[in-house]
């Protein structure tokens, strides 16, 4: 059986329909109960405990996440408490359990200087205690159980949540100009892709640290571009820099992820982000949300 947390969350929906796709046996659980999920306070180590006791779980998959980038900066203690103790936490019941364990992490490790896609192998340093959540946690996890995956990845997108293109779409809705920024450069990640790839690089039994985003890279301005040419909005899109918005939490200006490691080791390519943004825009035309 699957152990899912984060349930309700971009991943974990796209991890949902996945599973049932496939007749796979889980458990989804979120903070709040919704949607199905049984509510579970992944911070709290005794009450996981408790909740695991007695099943038989072979895979923990961890979606849970304190995601929000500015606000990381005045709530460090929460940060922390989901980011890096929690999965530490996990891996060590998924220990317990004798269970793979699964956890995500974030470009926002690394500090942008680069000027070629990171590499597994590359030296973190993240900018913002988001970042700096990330990278304790994925280190904890990694020193705390063997059979483990934890995988980097970059802007990710999906039904569930709100996410940058829903953003766009929104904002467009409202407004005639729009002025996004094109200096943070990465890759738009469609979260069901990522729980596909996922779930192909877990059935390896390669535990380790991966990179898994969608191929390609994009600014956030061309990001933007791509979704609004492609809903056929007739406003005018600006061009901005990050320093004009005056964000809490200092982000890199390339942080685009090299996914050549697992795609080698499960055989395939990840799709283009386009490709991957074109999918998504049908996904919310069929839910009847464009």
């Amino acid at each position: 059986m699957i152990f899912l947390t984060g349930a309700n969350g971009q991943l974990g929906q796209d991890f949902q329909k996945l599973f049932n796709q496939l007749g796979e046996e889980y458990i989804a659980t979120d903070y709040i109960a919704d949607n199905g999920c049984i509510s579970l306070d992944i911070t709290d180590y005794q009450v996981v405990k408790k909740f695991v006791a007695g099943k038989e779980i072979d895979i923990i998959i961890n979606c849970a996440a304190y995601n929000n980038v500015d606000k990381a900066e005045e709530e460090e203690d929460k940060a922390f408490a989901l980011n890096c103790d929690a999965p530490k936490k996990l891996a060590e019941i998924a220990k317990e359990k004798g269970a793979t364990f699964v956890t995500y992490s974030t470009d926002f490790v690394f500090d942008g200087t680069k000027n070629c896609p990171y590499k597994e192998e590359d030296k973190i340093n993240p900018l913002s205690i988001y970042g700096k959540s990330k990278a304790q946690g994925e280190q904890a996890v990694l020193g705390a159980y063997d059979k483990s995956f934890v995988i980097r990845t970059s802007w990710v997108f999906g039904i569930g949540n709100n996410n940058f293109n829903k953003s766009i779409i929104n904002w467009s809705k409202s407004r005639d100009e729009l002025n996004i920024v094109d200096d943070q450069v990465s890759v738009p990640t469609y979260s069901w892709d990522l729980a596909v790839y996922s779930w192909d690089l877990i059935q390896t039994g390669k535990y380790g640290l991966y990179h898994l985003s969608n191929s390609g890279e994009a600014s956030k301005y061309e990001q933007a571009k791509y979704v609004l040419e492609s809903i056929a909005w007739k406003g005018k899109l600006g061009k901005a820099k990050t320093v004009e918005f005056n964000l809490p939490a200092k982000r890199a200006e390339y942080s685009k992820l090299d996914s050549s490691k697992a795609e080698e080791l499960i055989g395939k390519k990840m799709p283009d982000w386009k490709d991957a943004i074109d999918r998504f825009l049908e996904e919310l035309s069929d839910n009847g949300e464009l």
